[in-house]
């Protein structure tokens, strides 16, 4: 089970102008191989499926208490991308060719099939597949696939970074490269403990620190590339066995959070009169209310 919060893990800055182009790009990051739908599927269904949970179980709350994490790097790429889009169209009469400047986008999905918003596909508008999902079963190796596939996304991160300027993208990557970078230091000291084998001297892969990134380095000014959170207030405590000790990059001690981060608000997004989208008009809206007054008995 998961315990939602309407939250969004940080604070997302207004765009002056639309960039659907660069959304497109970002869309690599959600629904690309290497992107966040990746990661909450691959870790989702190991943990799912994984064997020897109270022997084990330290890794197991690990590797469940990331998917929960990456269930909200999701919901920050989704809206990273709909506010990147908002304000490519205008409102206007069905024969003024409202939608005009969508037609020379990238990716005309978004305002085909999606109304302006996110969709879980990747930067070519390929849907995201489930064979992306690796779960072989074996501890070890599902654990060194994670590592390997929190470094690719890094780079992916890192190579989209370098396409846009874009305020909203680049704050979502700088955060998103942070705790990134926490999940890799997880799983190579998971695979320290298991195996003997000190991965920390890999990192990081890229070799090029986060603090390189000017939208990075004020979240490792904060110290949140130390912290691991269970995002849970009972359960997957036994993290601390695994995230412990030092960090590879500034040798500052780590340390396991209990819950989730404060958050910030979730974004309200206007209504699209030519994308039909809500749909609801005022007086529509005003029906609705009366309705729900009446079924709560008011």
């Amino acid at each position: 089970m998961i315990k939602r919060l309407d939250k969004l893990l940080i604070d997302l800055p207004k765009p002056e102008h639309p960039d659907a182009n660069a959304a497109a790009a970002v869309q690599e990051l959600l629904g690309g191989k290497f992107g966040e739908m990746s990661t909450l599927n691959n870790y989702m269904y190991q943990s799912f499926n994984f064997r020897n949970k109270k022997k084990l179980k330290p890794f197991y709350d690990l590797v469940a208490s990331i998917t929960a994490e990456e269930f909200g790097h999701v919901e920050l790429v989704s809206h990273t991308i709909n506010n990147m889009i908002e304000g490519t169209t205008f409102p206007a009469d069905p024969d003024m060719q409202p939608m005009q400047n969508a037609k020379d986008k990238r990716n005309t999905y978004h305002f085909i099939d999606t109304a302006q918003t996110s969709r879980p596909m990747d930067s070519m508008g390929a849907p995201w597949k489930g064979e992306h999902v690796f779960n072989s079963g074996n501890l070890i190796l599902d654990l060194l696939h994670n590592f390997f596939l929190e470094c690719g996304a890094r780079t992916h991160k890192m190579r989209v970074y370098e396409m846009t300027e874009n305020p909203v993208a680049r704050e979502m990557i700088g955060y998103l490269l942070v705790r990134g970078g926490v999940h890799v230091v997880a799983y190579a000291k998971a695979l320290e403990i298991a195996t003997g084998v000190d991965m920390t001297k890999m990192v990081p892969i890229p070799n090029l620190e986060n603090k390189a990134f000017d939208y990075a380095r004020k979240y490792e000014d904060q110290g949140v590339h130390r912290k691991l959170y269970t995002f849970s207030d009972t359960d997957y405590q036994d993290i601390d066995k695994i995230w412990k000790g030092t960090h590879p990059s500034d040798g500052k001690p780590v340390e396991v959070i209990r819950g989730a981060p404060q958050g910030a608000p979730i974004p309200d997004y206007p209504e699209i009169e030519e994308e039909f989208a809500p749909g609801i008009s005022h007086e529509d809206f005003m029906e609705i209310a009366k309705r729900l007054q009446r079924s709560a008995g008011i």
